[in-house]
């Protein structure tokens, strides 16, 4: 087993820690082996969200967002006197995280400080992630990096400066009379509610879309939920998307803004499950649907991961948060997002 560093070492090295997404047509499949090995997903679900990849051309945009975020992160960092190599490892696809450690190993890192690309506290999201960093240092050995990560981010005021911003953007689609009857609509990942029982997923989610509404100036907003993968008879995060624009169209409802503020980039469950699913669905009802874009590499998104990486270095004497807060803590307490999946926690990404 590893063994791990004294707390006393520098960190010498940042670690970019995603979902990971096939490259191409012919790694759609050995992804989503990858993605539900172990659990009793059958085949003919398997096939059907391969479809949803090979509509893109069988290649997930959320590898292109890694890099590009990568990108944007070194350049932020650099302009504050941050040298630190940036590496990048995900859970589901190259490069995987035991690969990227071996090459961290190589290259001399001893303690790295990870970035999940999840802003909100769930199993899925970041215990899981954690769980993964620690089954990739046993698999390297007794020389693999430490690893410790940043805090969740959901409060940060950066990574919320972007999601208003996008949503202005999509609202200043409108006109003056349509933005005054818009009705927002914030996204997330459905999780299943025996792991939401476990963490503050719904509080967050909550509290960062009341945040949002609110900056914006929309009277209207609600949060629901998209992309569950579980079997039909385990309870999970409701309501869905789709299944709630019937009710609004049903109220006679104005436009509807999605926005997709439980995820980083506009990657396939984006592309697909609101771009494709609900907008058909919502023309099918008659309603104005306009979606706003993900944080992605917005500079006040970027500038909010430079922060929480000064913060681990210890540059930053008090972290920076917006509502009832406070602060996470980047270490989290013991049993914190606990959770046995006996199915796939989050579909394919």
């Amino acid at each position: 087993m590893p063994t791990d560093a004294p707390d006393t070492m520098p960190f010498d090295a940042i670690l970019l820690v995603s979902f990971g997404g096939p490259e191409g047509p012919e790694d759609v499949m050995p992804f989503l082996e990858n993605v539900t090995r172990g659990k009793p997903v059958p085949r003919e679900r398997l096939l059907a969200v391969a479809e949803h990849y090979q509509h893109f051309g069988g290649k997930s945009p959320i590898n292109d967002h890694c890099r590009e975020l990568i990108t944007a992160l070194r350049a932020e960092l650099n302009a504050h006197g941050v040298t630190l190599p940036i590496y990048w490892g995900n859970r589901n696809w190259h490069p995987l995280l035991p690969d990227t450690l071996r090459s961290m190993e190589r290259d001399g890192v001893r303690r790295a400080l990870a970035i999940f690309t999840s802003a909100f506290s769930s199993y899925s999201g970041c215990r899981q992630y954690q769980e993964n960093i620690a089954a990739a240092r046993a698999e390297v050995g007794a020389h693999a990096p430490r690893v410790e990560k940043v805090r969740p981010f959901y409060n940060h005021p950066g990574f919320l400066g972007a999601v208003v911003e996008r949503t202005r953007e999509a609202l200043s689609t409108l006109d003056a009379e349509q933005r005054a009857q818009a009705h927002v609509l914030f996204t997330a990942h459905s999780i299943p509610t025996a792991m939401a029982a476990t963490c503050a997923y719904e509080a967050q989610l909550q509290e960062a879309a009341a945040f949002v509404a609110e900056a914006v100036g929309v009277a209207s907003h609600e949060v629901v939920y998209q992309s569950r993968s579980g079997p039909p008879q385990v309870p999970w995060l409701e309501p869905d998307v789709c299944d709630h624009l019937e009710v609004l169209a049903a109220r006679g409802v104005g436009p509807v803004v999605v926005v997709p503020i439980g995820f980083l980039s506009d990657h396939v469950e984006v592309l697909w499950d609101l771009d494709e699913e609900a907008r058909v669905k919502a023309e099918a009802l008659g309603l104005r649907f306009v979606r706003a874009g993900t944080v992605g590499t917005h500079p006040s998104f970027v500038a909010a991961l430079r922060e929480l990486v000064e913060e681990g270095l210890g540059r930053v004497a008090a972290p920076r948060f917006v509502g009832a807060g406070p602060a996470l803590p980047a270490q989290c307490a013991p049993g914190c997002c606990a959770y046995s999946p006996q199915r796939p926690p989050a579909a394919a990404r």
